[in-house]
């Protein structure tokens, strides 16, 4: 099997920030992701970034973690910076498609994760965003995981960021959020077979 290399790149919750294990949603389903797939991956993260800022400086970092003779994959880790920021769903929206189609000119596979709900970031506003990085993301054939929807109203999310202080999730929040990743479509995206349980 060739080698993968992958990167995570996003705002704080890509790094797990405020989890007790220090694994975050991407070390939990990197965990659950087989090891005989070979794959080398690393987390790009910065805190607060907007959708914007990522598209300006992803480039050059990940190219520096690629491989020549393997496979390269991306994943996209969405927060609500662009919320908190005032930024335009179209900004948003514009800089989004510029680093899955930058992407994909590297031959270079996306996954998108969208943004979950936040206590700090208006919920009618992020669940705007995340529909507009769905949309992106369809017209691509990029895979999506709606992080919005299914934690909007869900209880042990809602706790556990309040736990948190309000602007993150601790350990059962990155729980859930790997879960999502795991169960939409993850392993189709890698052709990797699902583990069992």
């Amino acid at each position: 099997m060739r080698e993968t290399r992958l990167s995570f790149i996003g705002d704080e919750l890509v790094a797990g920030h405020g989890d007790g294990r220090a694994l975050g949603w991407t070390g939990r389903v990197m965990a659950r992701t087989p090891r005989d797939a070979e794959i080398l991956w690393t987390s790009l993260a910065v805190p607060g970034e907007t959708t914007a800022q990522m598209s300006d400086r992803w480039g050059p970092e990940v190219a520096r973690r690629s491989t020549h003779t393997g496979i390269n994959r991306l994943v996209v880790g969405l927060g609500v910076a662009d919320v908190l920021a005032g930024i335009s769903y179209a900004r948003s929206r514009l800089a989004l498609a510029n680093i899955l189609d930058t992407a994909a000119s590297d031959h270079r596979e996306c996954f998108v994760v969208g943004p979950p709900p936040l206590p700090e970031a208006d919920p009618d506003a992020t669940a705007q965003l995340s529909q507009a990085a769905e949309e992106v993301c369809l017209r691509r054939n990029v895979p999506y995981v709606d992080a919005f929807e299914p934690l909007r109203n869900h209880e042990q999310w809602t706790a556990d960021v309040a736990a948190a202080g309000g602007t993150h999730p601790g350990q059962a929040g990155y729980g859930l959020l790997a879960w999502l990743v795991l169960h939409r479509g993850w392993y189709e995206w890698l052709g990797v077979e699902r583990p069992e349980s």
